[in-house]
């Protein structure tokens, strides 16, 4: 009231009222012109993302599947499986990326300065992120090259374990105990793949010195044609065991090393199998396992058959562990 009677107030007064007057149905408009024109065309950016992503994973699980169904070798399903997981984990991205695009303008924000300035901006990125670029490009390498696959055991940049996952950034691996660890593919520069087409697991049998060394080769022989014949590990050879014969000796134990010729990642159960029986064969027959450590036997007067009779050998008596002689300095007794 005081400013309507103040000369040249009265028009500012008129028109402050009418903008408030008018503020109920430009907050209803903005509110309609949301609801009716830009919440459709966001539903349908994301619902029409979402499509896609499903449509790629669907198309990926499917490669899996089809790998696994018609693939002669394990190698192929692997590659399959790595294929798959990159191409999902790329398109998924790519996806994401695109829909952002799309929602931007929708939502009232242009374009034109935003890309000007991220073309700027990406130089300072570009130069901020070029372990990530590397991530990428050596990832491509080894995607290309097929140097590991999905499901492979291997060594890389100090870890070893199961490849769980593979992208274009990262390699995820599986410990034995469990443990994860997640590896960006700058830092892989030499790979140690344990189960590339086929496996090899080498047991070495310590038998005592005093077997006969053909005796032994014929047991072991035997245990480890019984593994190979075995219905329940049979599939997992490609070659018969090997015998090298006497590979080492030391001290009192004399090595026999038996190689098994797997199929990549079976050598485990004819490993386990044959250390088995290997130990159930020895005791049967009389024969002790080798120690390095075990006191020696010397050769002394033979038997009516030729074989050397023997007796424990004592090393001599060592004269620094002898105590010294002591005098009382006050009475001169000995000690």
């Amino acid at each position: 009231m005081m400013l309507a009677l103040i000369p040249g107030h009265a028009k500012a007064h008129q028109s402050l009222r009418s903008v408030i007057e008018g503020m109920p149905d430009r907050l209803f408009d903005s509110a309609e012109y949301f609801v009716f024109t830009v919440l459709p065309k966001l539903l349908v950016i994301v619902l029409f993302s979402w499509i896609l992503i499903w449509a790629l994973t669907l198309f990926t699980d499917r490669i899996i599947r089809v790998s696994e169904r018609h693939a002669a070798a394990s190698t192929r399903v692997s590659q399959a499986r790595t294929l798959a997981s990159v191409l999902r984990a790329t398109g998924i991205g790519i996806i994401c990326f695109l829909g952002v695009l799309q929602l931007l303008p929708v939502l009232g924000f242009n374009l034109g300065p935003l890309l000007t300035s991220a073309g700027v901006a990406g130089v300072a990125i570009g130069l901020a992120s070029q372990t990530i670029v590397k991530d990428c490009l050596n990832g491509m390498l080894v995607l290309l090259e097929d140097q590991y696959n999905v499901g492979d055991v291997i060594k890389v940049a100090g870890f070893s374990g199961q490849v769980e996952s593979m992208t274009l950034r990262k390699t995820t691996l599986r410990d034995g105990d469990g443990t994860l660890y997640i590896i960006p593919n700058s830092q892989i520069t030499t790979v140690a793949n344990q189960t590339r087409d086929w496996s090899v697991a080498t047991v070495s049998v310590a038998v005592d010195f005093s077997a006969n060394p053909d005796e032994v080769l014929k047991v072991l022989t035997e245990v480890a044609q019984g593994v190979y014949q075995d219905e329940a590990y049979k599939d997992a050879f490609l070659a018969e065991p090997t015998l090298l014969g006497v590979d080492s000796i030391k001290g009192s134990q004399v090595l026999y090393p038996i190689i098994l010729k797997t199929k990549a990642n079976q050598q485990w159960g004819p490993q386990r199998e044959l250390q088995r029986r290997v130990r159930i064969a020895l005791m049967d027959h009389g024969m002790l396992p080798g120690d390095p450590n075990r006191v020696f036997n010397v050769a002394g007067p033979t038997n009516t058959q030729g074989a050397h009779l023997t007796h424990d050998h004592q090393p001599p008596p060592d004269p620094t562990a002898n105590k010294p002689h002591e005098v009382n300095p006050f009475t001169g007794e000995g000690l």
